[in-house]
């Protein structure tokens, strides 16, 4: 078998099963909060890269906790949500091997490099308790951002939509 080939196979597999763990969900909350009390939300606060993305992401969670039952008031909710977005670029560091080489660092062979910059974005969405005024619930994302914006509006959906589906949690009465 070619030594390319043998190089060529596991560069490929590890291309492919990457982009399908860059994207995470983790959700965290109070235990001891009984949310089956809490039925009206107001936001405190949206904060992403602009104003569209802004109503984007509002319109998702809207959209998530009003198919829980929960009603959207302008002042006064029995929690306050904030949703804060952060974009950082990330980059990829990949080498390619063709040759021979040697065990220290001798032989004959041709390397290529390449680096790969890509945007990865960030929501925390997190619930607050009015009275309290403490965390009760708290929700991330973290995932590749496409330049696409309905890719990644999609995306946003997906992601708030995993964020959400075990929500209310089934917690202290």
């Amino acid at each position: 078998m070619n030594i390319r080939t043998l190089l060529a196979v596991p560069a490929l597999c590890a291309a492919m099963i990457i982009p399908a763990y860059a994207d995470h969900v983790t959700v965290d909350y109070n235990h001891s909060t009984n949310f089956t009390r809490i039925k009206t939300y107001s936001w405190a606060e949206v904060h992403t890269s602009n104003s569209i993305w802004d109503a984007r992401v509002k319109e998702a969670i809207d959209k998530q906790l009003s198919a829980k039952g929960w009603v959207q008031v302008p002042t006064g909710g029995d929690v306050a949500l904030v949703a804060v977005e952060k974009v950082q670029v990330e980059q990829q560091y990949d080498t390619m091997y063709a040759g021979m080489g040697g065990r220290f660092g001798g032989g004959m062979g041709d390397s290529t490099s390449s680096v790969d910059s890509y945007k990865v974005g960030t929501l925390v969405v997190s619930i607050l308790d009015t009275q309290s005024r403490n965390l009760i619930w708290k929700g991330t994302s973290v995932s590749d951002l496409m330049g696409n914006p309905e890719k990644t509006t999609k995306k946003l959906d997906t992601d708030v939509q995993k964020m959400f589906k075990k929500f209310p949690t089934q917690s202290a009465s």
